[in-house]
């Protein structure tokens, strides 16, 4: 966070008018112009164009070391007939030029305040959020998912809302796990903030680094064994070209349930000594979708799978083959019956799956088979007992 330049502190009984005169002699010529507008729009008392005007001079990066003198000094006087979510964000705006997180934190609190209301809980989940981000970078993990849970609370009786309320929301909670090393609530956050953003907005490194956050919190979350979202999400092409462009491929690979590929890239995770330590559940988790994979290739009518079988596609020792099953049915990937005296294994459902175009299109050859056997069938019996179609 940038600080503001001292001589840019006011006086607190200044009256409107002359912090603008004020900050007009601490300006460069290109920003006076603006305080002389925001001068006559304010003594002519139309709010909303004023607040047009202060959003397009917050935008200019030249204003930072003004922002907070005029927020603190100028906007306050009128901040009660401005639209309450604007002025949350032009509230988000200035917290960026305090260099002290506590001064942040105390500024983003007195704002909370303000859009305290109930006709204005959109703005007030979007401050108390930010203000829940400023607590983790203090280290406050209590203070900021009791925020959490509250504006969860709230937003879910919204009946709609401004993504970038959604975003924020999404944004710190995210941010919260991530801290906390929750990797399945981290995935699916970080995934939902995605979809509240457009891409475009984040810079090369932003994207890299969220990309790099979802495929190690895939690899490393307990529950989460269906990649399929992230794989087809743009996000995750930004790692192409990078040092962890391996990252990608191993999470097809993991998808595809493919051992093989699994073991030619594992060699990388000497790099990230976390993947190395945890190189016994990153194989079983492989192992686990080389399983749901094999399940879901078979048609509905043809899933009981013999020990023998898992053992080709898992590469495991027989003696592994049942604590492998048993572990897909606890963890619900799976659900069926172990048969121990056959060694078998009758699956009568598998985990839904957002599915990549191979599988898509492995899909359709199934569905292309169940329709000419249907189409058999209708035509055996037809054979054999015409009378049931004499028109």
């Amino acid at each position: 966070m940038a600080s503001y330049q001292q001589d840019t502190r006011m006086d607190l009984d200044q009256s409107p008018i002359e912090t603008l005169n004020e900050l007009r002699k601490q300006c460069p010529p290109d920003l006076q112009e603006y305080l002389n507008t925001f001068e006559d729009i304010y003594d002519r008392k139309l709010w909303h164009q004023l607040t047009i005007k202060i959003e397009e001079f917050f935008s200019i990066p030249a204003s930072g070391p003004f922002q907070v003198p005029l927020f603190q000094h100028f906007i306050s006087d009128w901040e009660n007939k401005m639209n309450k979510l604007k002025l949350v964000t032009l509230g988000l705006s200035v917290v960026k030029q305090f260099e002290d997180r506590n001064q942040a934190l105390a500024f983003l609190t007195s704002l909370v305040d303000k859009v305290d209301t109930p006709d204005t809980r959109d703005a007030y989940v979007h401050a108390v959020m930010e203000t829940a981000y400023i607590k983790l970078m203090l280290n406050d993990f209590e203070g900021t998912k009791e925020s959490i849970d509250k504006c969860e609370k709230i937003l879910d009786k919204f009946d709609s809302v401004e993504t970038v309320i959604h975003a924020s929301f999404y944004r710190v909670a995210a941010e919260y796990y991530k801290a906390k090393a929750n990797f399945p609530e981290f995935y699916k956050n970080a995934l939902l903030y995605l979809a509240c953003i457009n891409l475009d907005d984040l810079t090369p490194v932003e994207k890299t680094n969220r990309a790099y956050d979802l495929a190690i919190s895939a690899l490393m979350g307990e529950t989460i064994y269906n990649f399929g979202e992230l794989l087809m999400h743009p996000i995750l092409d930004d790692l192409s070209g990078t040092p962890h462009e391996w990252l990608r491929n191993l999470l097809f690979a993991y998808n595809a349930g493919d051992l093989k590929k699994f073991e030619m890239l594992s060699v990388n995770f000497i790099q990230l000594q976390f993947l190395q330590e945890n190189i016994v559940f990153l194989r079983q988790k492989i192992c686990l979708m080389s399983l749901i994979e094999a399940v879901f290739q078979r048609s509905s009518d043809n899933r009981t799978i013999s020990f023998t079988s898992i053992c080709s596609v898992t590469l495991l020792p027989p003696e592994e083959v049942e604590y492998l099953i048993m572990k897909a049915l606890a963890l619900k990937l799976i659900r069926g019956s172990i048969d121990q005296v056959k060694e078998e294994v009758m699956v009568t459902w598998v985990q839904p799956r957002v599915l990549d175009l191979v599988q898509i299109d492995g899909m359709r050859q199934r569905l292309q088979e169940w329709d000419e056997n249907v189409k058999k069938t209708a035509i055996i019996v037809e054979n054999e007992t015409p009378e049931l179609f004499i028109q």
